[in-house]
């Protein structure tokens, strides 16, 4: 089993469609990059469980059927009378995503340090990103779980920033380098990349987080695919273009959850199964959260796919 540590809100989509120019339509999607990615695990066939804060409101109420109904552990959540978090979501001309967020005081950025699990034996490994690493007092908690965690569970991160919620920069680069130096495995966009370290290529910033600990970097490309660096070398694979382009909204979350249920699959899901991984099954995995990616980006919002679908 995965946990997956942070956020659950709604994405919130403007219609088009109200008869009048003073009056707005909207549709509300259940989401958060950590609740996507956990909500994925579930549907290709990997166990997992959220840890984050949940308000006990109507939206609340309506994330934890969701995950119920996913199948995704609901025993590590946090109960919150704070609200839920809204991220209003607009998209450009390429379907891709622009989001302001809703959040001050909610629920997902009240987890402290006094709510930490304790972590048995199903538990092997740990995913956290986007700005639950960021938004005190939850990224102190997430920052303090990883700490006392990565020398015997894998650490996934995906840093997912997210101005909106934090606008300074200088705050995620140093948050990110500090959960950076706990992880196993980092997947980060390339639009991440150029806001962390701008002028620098993403290559180069993947290689560099490339130690005895972080075994596996993946840098995703939007239209231009993916890429991977690993003690194997660096190389890339294009986007699948089989299927029609509707929108970008939860492709990062797929291609994470792709990356850890294939690892699960190869029974590679611990630091030391990480290290051990051949090109071919590193390149395989490449290869499928690619293809995992399209399914989503094929259907409007993060409607990530089921294992039968790949």
């Amino acid at each position: 089993m995965y946990l997956v540590c942070g956020e659950a809100l709604f994405d919130v989509f403007s219609l088009e469609s109200a008869a009048r120019s003073n009056e707005l339509g909207f549709t509300a999607i259940a989401g958060g990059s950590p609740f996507n990615v956990a909500v994925g695990l579930r549907r290709l066939g990997v166990e997992a469980a959220l840890f984050g804060g949940l308000s006990s409101d109507y939206l609340g109420t309506r994330l934890r059927r969701v995950l119920e109904e996913e199948g995704v552990d609901c025993g590590f959540l946090v109960p919150s009378d704070a609200p839920t978090t809204l991220a209003m979501v607009g998209l450009d001309a390429n379907g891709s995503a622009q989001y302001q967020f809703r959040g001050d005081g909610c629920a997902d950025g009240q987890v402290r340090l006094e709510h930490l699990p304790t972590l048995d034996g199903r538990i092997r490994g740990l995913h956290v990103g986007s700005y639950t690493l960021v938004v005190t007092p939850v990224a102190d908690t997430l920052l303090a779980l990883v700490r006392r965690e990565s020398g015997r569970r894998l650490v996934s991160l995906d840093p997912n920033v997210r101005l909106d919620p934090q606008p300074d920069i200088d705050l995620w680069r140093r948050r990110v380098e500090a959960f950076a130096s706990h992880a196993h495995l980092i997947k980060a966009s390339e639009e991440d990349l150029a806001l962390l370290y701008p002028g620098r290529a993403p290559g180069e910033v993947a290689r560099d987080w490339l130690n005895p600990r972080c075994r596996l970097v993946f840098v995703t490309h939007g239209g231009a695919g993916a890429s991977v660096h690993c003690a194997h070398g660096s190389w890339s694979r294009p986007a699948d273009t089989a299927l029609p382009l509707r929108d970008t909204v939860g492709a990062g979350d797929t291609f994470q959850a792709a990356t850890l249920a294939y690892l699960r699959r190869l029974d590679a899901d611990s630091p030391a199964g990480l290290a051990a991984l051949s090109r071919e099954a590193i390149d395989a995995m490449l290869a499928f959260a690619i293809r995992a990616a399209a399914v989503t980006c094929s259907r409007v919002g993060p409607d990530l796919p089921f294992a039968h679908e790949l």
